[in-house]
């Protein structure tokens, strides 16, 4: 009689949620023996940081380059490609703001864990302002690469993206080339991700030793702030959005666009929401020419709530470290969570790539990593609600800016 070999086939996310609740108990039961933790745990997960470290710089650079690339077929639909990007910008922009200035006012009110410091935190508050602007733009190509300078490789992609457009057809055997690297980028993301597991284990696991079960706390606090500037945003932006430039009341357009903000909750993906999204704001008397441009476009590229959780949790780590952000490190912080979250790799897990990203662009320890791994999965809901809600804002506004230029009239309210 042949037993049946029944084989369980956890999802990525569902090993990271299991490494999360192993490292919290395994941490707490070494609250006695926190150099244990340190000595034999911690370098596993210090050899997955140095995996994430090694592949962020490159992915960055290729990254952007491949979103600017994309951007001539967004600039060939003329005045509707224009003013979707630009208002998926500023409210990203909005975003990141809001997140940074909440965290800021509030982080006194937050639980305090052990984390080290940067090494040269000290180096970088000492900068001036005009130190700091002429520091972001390199004096060669390799110097960034190697030292993972994030402010610098962003120029670097912003430059050779924006060339390489210009350029033209000519440019294309280089541009085909660069979008196969970034691909290639990704796959290394992957496997790398594969081993996030053990990693997130053993980054939490000596956190929690040092710590105890004050970072359940931690959590939650970090937790509520990120759904705290959420619902600010929501509120404030998008509702002043669509009624002041779609002239659609923001009662009416939360009303209507709630079954696809709870779809985006649960199911956690905008481009798995996209059918839900579209006959929500068909409701909202979007045309189906507006949203099928505009929807599928606003779920690669904007991702208000991952500038809030950049910014955010950035704000936390370096209020764990004892670090007084200076306003250089904070527009460093912006900077880079905007276009980390233009960026989002779109594999799971692929946010903690991004937030090794942020927290080195503003000299923040990279180990922080380990607490924002632990509420990933929790954010993530809110994440792709924020998302799926803009998207549709969004597409609200293009269609009364269309209807208005056409002179075909506008949106009922």
């Amino acid at each position: 009689m042949k037993m049946a070999n029944h084989k369980i086939n956890l999802s990525l996310t569902a090993q990271i949620g299991l490494a999360i609740a192993l490292g919290l108990a395994v941490g707490i039961l070494l609250q006695n023996n926190v150099e244990f933790a340190n000595s034999y745990i911690k370098p596993f997960g210090t050899i997955f940081l140095n995996l994430l470290k090694f592949i962020v710089a490159p992915l960055v650079m290729l990254s952007i380059i491949t979103g600017l690339i994309s951007m001539k077929d967004i600039s060939a639909l003329g005045r509707l490609g224009l003013r979707t990007v630009a208002y998926f910008m500023a409210t990203t922009v909005v975003a990141v703001t809001l997140g940074l200035l909440v965290s800021t006012l509030l982080k006194d009110v937050l639980p305090v864990i052990s984390l080290p410091a940067g090494e040269s935190s000290e180096e970088y508050v000492r900068m001036s302002f005009m130190d700091q602007i002429v520091d972001m733009f390199p004096g060669n190509i390799v110097k960034p690469l190697s030292d993972a300078n994030m402010m610098q490789i962003i120029i670097i992609a912003l430059f050779a993206g924006f060339a390489i457009v210009k350029v033209g057809s000519k440019a294309e055997p280089l541009a085909n080339l660069i979008v196969s690297a970034n691909e290639i980028m990704l796959a290394i993301l992957g496997f790398i991700m594969k081993l996030a597991p053990i990693g997130v284990f053993c980054m939490l696991c000596p956190v929690v030793a040092e710590n105890g079960v004050h970072i359940l706390g931690t959590y939650a606090a970090l937790i509520g702030m990120d759904f705290l500037c959420f619902l600010l945003h929501a509120i404030v932006v998008y509702s002043s959005c669509v009624w002041s430039m779609g002239k659609v009341t923001p009662r009416r357009f939360f009303k209507e666009m709630f079954p696809a903000m709870m779809f985006a909750f649960s199911s956690d993906s905008s481009l798995a929401t996209l059918p839900v999204t579209a006959e929500c704001t068909r409701k909202l008397g979007v045309r189906d020419s507006i949203s099928n441009f505009v929807l599928p476009l606003g779920a690669t590229i904007n991702m208000d709530g991952v500038a809030i959780y950049l910014g955010v949790t950035s704000v936390f780590i370096a209020h764990c470290c004892g670090i007084d952000l200076t306003l250089n490190q904070y527009l460093s912080i912006a900077f880079a969570s905007t276009i980390a979250s233009i960026g989002t790799p779109g594999i799971p897990g692929g946010s903690l790539a991004l937030m090794a990203m942020v927290f080195a662009s503003a000299n923040l320890p990279i180990e922080g990593v380990a607490i924002a791994a632990g509420i990933d999965r929790i954010v993530d809901m809110g994440r792709t609600m924020m998302s799926v809600t803009g998207d549709a804002s969004c597409a609200v506004v293009m269609e009364r800016y269309e209807r208005k230029t056409n002179s075909e009239g506008y949106i009922k309210t």
